[in-house]
This record gives C-alpha cells, structure tokens and sequence, in this order.
C-alpha cells in the first residue's frame, strides 16, 4: 500500500502518557484522605474529652450538694438526739417526771 505524500496517518490508540501529573494527584488524593481521617479523630476525640469535663464537672457538683446534704443531716440527727431535747419532749409532750425513790426497784445480776 501506498501512502500518499503529505497524508499522515493516525494512530488508532492514543498512547499513554507517562506524566507525574497523574502520580501526583493521586497521592494528593491519599493524603488528603488521611489527612481528614486524621482531622476527624482528633476533633471526635476533642468532643468526647469535652463531655466527660463536662460530666466529671456535674459530678463534682453533685458530690458537693451530697456533702452539704450530709452536714445537715449529721447536725439533725445530732440535735434530736440531744439529752436535753428528749427530756424536755419527756416532761411537756409527755408528761412525764423523774420517779419518786419508792417507785424504783433494783435488780441484782446473780451470776450462775
């Protein structure tokens, strides 16, 4: 066959071009991928240690109410089991009195 002078003849693939360009952003692509998994493990777990200072925080409070609580009811439980308070809830609400020294009998422990 015969080609005519001048003609150019195409080729019927195109041929691959070997440039970095390619190999470059496809590395891009993968840092870039790693790069914002990176990103979203740091801010989740920027986010979750936020949380539990905000939970240590209430619980801190809580203990703090639990406590006062405590103190309160430590110098209740003090004041009704004062001596004086239960004698005189005794002699007005009662109205009892101290026995006369014929109304007390003793006992003797006989060991055995």
């Amino acid at each position: 066959m015969a080609q005519a002078v001048g003609v150019q003849t195409m080729p019927r693939f195109r041929e691959a071009k070997n440039t970095s360009s390619g190999i470059k952003f496809s590395t891009f692509i993968a840092v870039a991928i790693i790069f914002m998994f990176v990103a979203l493990v740091y801010v989740g777990s920027h986010i979750r240690m936020t949380e539990l200072e905000y939970n240590v925080a209430a619980q801190l409070s809580e203990r703090e109410k639990i406590l006062e609580e405590q103190k309160k009811l430590r110098l209740e439980l003090a004041t009704l089991r004062s001596p004086q308070r239960i004698e005189t809830l005794a002699r007005n609400k009662l109205q009892m009195s101290y026995p006369e020294s014929n109304q007390v009998i003793v006992l003797k422990y006989s060991g055995g």
